[in-house]
């Protein structure tokens, strides 16, 4: 397959304003198009670093950006209020809540101010229509739990970033209507399990993405992750759902699209 027919592909989430990659956006802009990225999404992780990150939304045509405070910043953070991430959403290329959600892995200690940020994000999500990006780490049952009771409470959609939970978290995702995303740590040798949740779930609720500069596929793994390996990613996707690649990147980014609205080819 030549890089001309390279079929059209998104990264749903990555982080291109960390300092893994100062100097370095236009190059790595370059590289994911070769590989056949067209769109990504990066995620400010804290409110105050906000300016920089919509920064390289203006400035890059194919990029846009989501805002919230992650779970493991929490307790070092201003509390976001849902008026703050409503404010924010205005923007053209702010396209997501997030991301939030709870890591008791790390950050245990903090975990009832994570739930009260993350009903806030919720909350943000709902009044906006944009999708929740959430981040879960040893905190399956919580998790599951608070995204029914605030589903309950009033419909928004979600995708669950990076997933790496059980498979009942997966379920209670899922039977939300909510999205499942496939980083590198799908295509990892060992990650069998993981690669069997994600093949229970509905095609047309997958997404792909890097996590980058984190979570670098085969064969980079142990090295800088960056939006163009995204591809490596969606191969392992492809071959689990039994279809061409080109078919899966299609799937994958027609899912985006519906999910992140505001991001769609053609959107306004």
């Amino acid at each position: 397959m030549t890089q001309a027919a390279l079929p059209p592909i998104v990264d749903s989430h990555c982080h291109l304003d960390f300092p893994d990659f100062d100097g370095e956006h236009d190059t790595l802009i370059a590289r994911a198009a070769e590989a056949g990225v067209t769109r990504m999404v990066t995620i400010c992780t804290k409110l105050r670093l906000e300016p920089q990150v919509r920064a390289l939304a203006e400035t890059h045509e194919n990029v846009f950006y989501a805002a919230g405070t992650h779970p493991m910043s929490v307790a070092d953070e201003p509390m976001a209020t849902v008026d703050e991430l409503v404010a924010l959403a205005a923007h053209p290329k702010f396209v997501g809540i997030g991301e939030t959600g709870l890591d008791y892995h790390y950050t245990a200690e903090s975990a009832a101010q994570q739930q009260e940020s993350l009903r806030l994000h919720i909350e943000a999500a709902r009044q906006t229509r944009l999708p929740l990006i959430i981040h879960a780490r040893d905190a399956d049952q919580d998790m599951a739990r608070i995204l029914t009771e605030e589903f309950r409470a009033g419909a928004y959609s979600c995708v669950m970033h990076c997933f790496s939970s059980g498979a009942e978290l997966a379920k209670a995702a899922l039977d939300l209507g909510f999205y499942l995303s496939m980083s590198g740590i799908a295509a990892f040798p060992r990650s069998k399990d993981l690669r069997d949740i994600f093949a229970t779930a509905p095609v047309d609720r997958i997404l792909v993405e890097t996590d980058s500069p984190y979570l670098a596929p085969p064969p980079h793994r142990g090295k800088r992750n960056e939006p163009a390996y995204v591809a490596k990613t969606a191969a392992v996707g492809a071959e689990l759902f039994g279809m061409d690649y080109a078919d899966f990147a299609r799937q994958t980014t027609e899912n985006f699209d519906r999910l992140f609205w505001k991001a769609a080819t053609g959107a306004a």
